[in-house]
């Protein structure tokens, strides 16, 4: 694994089964030979720091000065591999801890509430925010600050099933400027096999974060679990961050949270972002929301290529992957 080689060596179960493992044997016995497919990522887009890619919508200078940033025993963080359900939990973490979100008395988009950790797009002073503050990361265990890792603060980390997350990645990254696009789906499944895409290796990415739990002060949640019970997916996170709602508070965030509703909502739909960020007449940040659409979009081969790279590994990790709302694997 490329954090790996960085010194920081996932557990030994899950060591020698990531993304950057193996691949030369996943490229030799694959069928397909275009050499797109597996071609390194644009510097216009992405850069690597300790192993891991990054939008260029950030620096190196910014990322590495995360490590001391100072963390208070309030703070809480939403961490996931991109397109794993981030807004959505975001929209449900503001809805919990804001009254005026609640009850519409506050007109305060998501991403002014619940900034991006490593991608300070807006220039804000973390460190005069409200308490508690609250942010989105899609950083990888290593790279956090180090007070997180000595249990201060809170994480919600929020997993999705890999091929969903895929396919919801290539159709983001056709509405985002600020993403490279890869010509067509196959191409862009390759690039995520290899953990070429921004955030690396989904499969490193997950292992990471639940071979370290022990380190974090962590709740984890799944984006299918979510979808099929999202009242009781409410009740855990106010559990864990010592929340305490009324039953009529409770059914307003559940009802406000829904996906539909959501995508309603301007202040939670990352509907705002600047044209220079997001191509509006390409599609919408928030799409549709569910579980098993790659059924609409992988074809039976590359669900089988897709599964010869990764279920092997998958099956090493400490929780079920639902691929469809009615299956668990």
């Amino acid at each position: 694994m490329e954090a790996a080689a960085c010194g920081r060596p996932l557990p030994e179960q899950i060591r020698s089964q990531t993304c950057s493992s193996r691949r030369g044997d996943h490229a030799a016995n694959s069928p397909i030979r275009d050499k797109r497919l597996i071609m390194e990522p644009s510097k216009e887009f992405m850069f690597k720091y300790k192993g891991f890619y990054f939008g260029v919508n950030t620096s190196v200078e910014h990322v590495a000065s995360l490590e001391n940033f100072e963390i208070k025993d309030s703070d809480i963080f939403i961490a996931t591999y991109p397109k794993s359900g981030t807004v959505w939990t975001q929209n449900i973490l503001s809805l919990i801890l804001h009254e005026g979100h609640r009850n519409g008395t506050e007109n305060m988009d998501i991403m002014d509430r619940i900034p991006w950790l490593e991608y300070n797009i807006k220039n804000k002073d973390y460190t005069s925010l409200p308490v508690p503050r609250v942010f989105a990361t899609h950083l990888p265990y290593y790279l956090l600050p180090r007070d997180l890792r000595n249990k201060r603060g809170r994480i919600i980390y929020v997993t999705r099933n890999p091929k969903d997350v895929l396919v919801s990645y290539y159709h983001f990254s056709k509405y985002m400027n600020i993403v490279e696009e890869d010509p067509d789906f196959n191409s862009c499944m390759e690039r995520f096999l290899a953990g070429k895409v921004i955030a690396s290796c989904w499969f490193d990415h997950v292992a990471g974060w639940y071979g370290h739990a022990e380190d974090f002060n962590i709740l984890f949640l799944t984006y299918e679990d979510m979808k099929k019970d999202l009242r009781s997916a409410v009740l855990k996170i106010c559990n864990f961050l010592g929340k305490k709602l009324s039953e009529e508070e409770i059914e307003s965030v559940v009802r406000q949270a829904t996906f539909e509703n959501m995508k309603k909502d301007p202040r939670a739909n990352y509907e705002n972002l600047p044209d220079d960020i997001a191509d509006k007449s390409k599609g919408r940040f928030l799409r549709k929301g569910t579980v098993g659409d790659w059924k609409n979009m992988m074809t039976v081969a590359q669900s089988e290529r897709f599964d010869e790279v990764l279920n092997e590994k998958i099956k090493t990790l400490p929780i079920k992957i639902t691929w469809d709302i009615n299956s668990e694997m």
